[in-house]
């Protein structure tokens, strides 16, 4: 059968997933009878809740006697590492652009490794039928970033389909028409995308996507360069360097057939499959037949940017909620997340039972954090650091990102401040239409940690940033963090609503009456900028007397909700999240107030 390997490149939400949905569904790939879901490549829990691919994956379609071979690539940055290898494994790549958004961060850095590779794209224009859509404007901003990453004249002379995954069709005309259906896109594709190449000589595979298995163990999935694969060969393992990692032999090839990972007697060279029974190997190895000396060349992985400490949950509310809390179980748990994700570092931290994960962002990292509450595991976090390293010559270089954010032009100069205040460099702003406007900075990722939040406070929630790393570049120095302290219970107990109205004026709270407070756990939001220990035990002082203005009603301000993600980026160095599967709570990393001051008077000592 006839091969054709493609990868789909889009920012986040515009339109993978669904696209993906329709192709399945116009090749035939379902029964009659069966069921179909919405977003069927996004397998698991978290990314259907938030609707954002995190995993890449493969799955395949056949259309009328060609099977193609489509890989489905994480939109968002934090989730980039799994995005550049897979250029590896295909011949051609279909560039999803939102018709009202245009082309976004994440589109142009994937797009300039695939043109930095030679793949001749397609572009496609989805969502058409949105009442703000621009194609037109939009094709230009394509061309545009194609000519700015120095495509050739070849990719520069890309196809161009117009359609609306979500109605389930595509056309060569913005008008249609529409009753083709996916027809169109299935046609260019098999046109305009390349056989695979074939090598001639013995197996040679590199690992692109590696996943664990409860019952195969680590599973690589790569494109056969050359040769074939059957179950039961004998193969060695190779890194970029050519130095041997492991000698064995395959316990089972399968490969992608509609949804499901059928097992397969043979895998010829140019299909992209995925192989069972070594368990050191790992992605960008190269998988091949013992004969080979010389490894396939592999594309890097980028460095992780930020890291956060995992430590054993050791606040009085320990093991109260969840079942996993030793910290032999949180290391191992996180050493089997490393095993299968090659953007994250985990290693022993300097600190007692603690571990340090390093990762891309904080929502990679968030991500993990609120996989393992699900599992029962309880722990505590720290605030997210910045990665910072030397150069040759002994200065300090901190990563730097580009950042792209849309809003309203009103709130534009609240976020050209906010942004400056942050140390980040304004690059561009352009108007995009609709009275809003584009705004590209290149900042500092310490800057941003956290300022999410702070900006759809301040444009009411119509901002949109999407972020990417750029570079490494000198420290900028200092950058200033939270300006509120924060209220801190001094008492064990359950929080009382008097207790809490009497203190409104301190500052907004983040409990509720009614909930488990421990000496030393965070509360609320100080109105100063010191922090300050508050008592929400303290009950209403009951006497004989009896009158309507002495029993006024307890109207409590609703709290602070804090979510994971917010969380993280609202603590201070001296603070952790404690999380639960029933909980997320934020504390003091030094319970007792008398051993915080000490800790300021050394940290000042230190400083003078």
């Amino acid at each position: 059968m006839k091969l054709r390997n493609v990868a789909i490149i889009a920012h986040v939400d515009h339109g993978k997933t669904t696209l993906v949905d329709r192709l399945l569904q116009q090749s035939g790939t379902y029964r009659e009878n069966q069921r179909q879901v919405e977003r069927a490549m996004d397998s698991n829990d978290l990314e259907r809740e938030r609707g954002i691919t995190i995993l890449a994956k493969a799955t395949s379609i056949v259309w009328q006697d060609t099977r193609i071979n489509i890989v489905d690539t994480p939109g968002h940055a934090d989730f980039g590492g799994e995005v550049e290898r897979i250029l590896n494994m295909v011949d051609g790549a279909l560039v999803l652009v939102d018709a009202a958004e245009g082309p976004l961060p994440q589109t142009k850095f994937v797009v300039s490794k695939a043109l930095k590779m030679g793949l001749k794209p397609i572009v496609v224009i989805n969502k058409v039928d949105r009442p703000d859509a621009r194609p037109v404007e939009v094709i230009n901003e394509v061309f545009d970033l194609f000519a700015a990453l120095d495509a050739t004249d070849e990719q520069l002379d890309f196809p161009i389909l117009y359609g609306s995954a979500k109605e389930g069709w595509m056309a060569e005309k913005l008008e249609g028409p529409k009753d083709q259906g996916m027809k169109p896109l299935f046609e260019l594709v098999l046109r305009h995308v390349q056989e695979p190449k074939v090598e001639s000589g013995a197996l040679r595979l590199l690992g692109t996507i590696m996943e664990a298995n409860p019952y195969l163990g680590r599973l690589i999935t790569g494109r056969i360069t050359s040769g074939s694969v059957k179950p039961n060969q004998a193969v060695k393992v190779l890194d970029h360097t050519g130095k041997l990692i492991e000698s064995g032999r395959i316990s089972k090839v399968l490969a992608f057939r509609g949804l499901e990972r059928v097992p397969i007697e043979e895998g010829t060279a140019g299909d992209i499959v995925a192989i069972a029974g070594l368990p050191e190997a790992t992605v960008a190895h190269t998988i091949c037949d013992p004969e080979v000396e010389a490894p396939l060349p592999a594309q890097p992985i980028d460095p992780p940017t930020l890291a956060m400490t995992f430590r054993v949950n050791d606040s009085p509310l320990a093991g109260t909620e969840g079942s996993k809390v030793t910290g032999r179980m949180i290391r191992d748990r996180l050493l089997r997340e490393a095993e299968g994700n090659v953007a994250l570092r985990v290693r022993e931290s300097d600190e007692r039972d603690s571990m340090e994960v390093a990762g891309r962002g904080e929502l990679q990292l968030g991500i993990l954090i609120e996989t393992m509450r699900r599992e029962g595991f309880e722990l505590s976090v720290s605030r997210p650091k910045v990665l910072i390293r030397r150069n040759d010559k002994g200065e300090m270089e901190e990563p730097i990102e580009e950042v792209v954010i849309d809003v309203d032009e009103q709130f534009s100069g609240v976020v050209v401040q906010k942004m400056s205040e942050r140390k980040a460099d304004m690059i561009e702003l352009k108007p995009s239409g609709g009275g809003r406007v584009r705004l590209v900075f290149y900042a500092p990722t310490r800057g941003l940690i956290g300022y999410q939040g702070e900006l759809l406070t301040d444009t009411r929630g119509t901002a949109i940033m999407n972020r990417i790393f750029h570079a490494y570049a000198p420290f900028k120095g200092d950058i200033s963090g939270r300006r509120n302290g924060v209220l801190i219970s001094n008492e064990q107990g359950e929080a009382v609503a008097y207790a809490m109205w009497k203190l409104e004026d301190r500052g907004p709270m983040m409990i509720e009456p009614g909930w488990k407070v421990y000496r030393g756990m965070i509360v609320g939001e100080h109105t100063r900028d010191n922090d300050l220990e508050i008592n929400v035990l303290k009950g209403k002082q009951l006497t004989n007397i009896r009158t309507t203005s002495k029993d006024e009603a307890v109207r409590l301000t609703p709290p602070i909700r804090m979510t994971l993600e917010k969380a993280l980026a609202y603590i201070e160095e001296d603070e952790l999240v404690e999380v639960t599967p029933q909980s997320i709570r934020l504390r003091k990393k030094l319970l007792d107030p008398n051993d915080r001051k000490r800790a300021e008077r050394a940290k000042e000592a230190e400083a003078v």
